[in-house]
């Protein structure tokens, strides 16, 4: 094994571990496409276009990573998607 091969893999294995968690967002057909954008934007400071985009890809893959890091930060935020009623959870 090359050095370059060894430092790519402990660079994949760093990555790896400092990725923490992430809170998924589900697809609903309760929520309108602006409550959803409204509260991604106030819940997890996303900019407009960012909420949007997530918006589009829960429509049509039925769930999407919105928001990582620790799991102390994702807790009230994802709490706060839920209180909202849309579907939510920590992965």
């Amino acid at each position: 094994m090359s050095t370059k091969e060894r430092t790519s893999e402990e660079e994949l294995t760093l990555v790896d571990s400092v990725h923490e968690n992430e809170i998924i967002l589900y697809n609903d057909d309760v929520n309108t496409f602006q409550h959803v954008i409204k509260t991604l934007i106030a819940v997890c400071e996303h900019t407009p276009q960012q909420a949007e985009q997530c918006s589009l890809i829960v429509h049509y893959k039925g769930k999407c990573s919105v928001k990582s890091g620790s799991l102390s930060d994702l807790k009230p935020r994802c709490a706060k998607l839920i209180q909202a009623g849309l579907s939510a959870e920590i992965v």
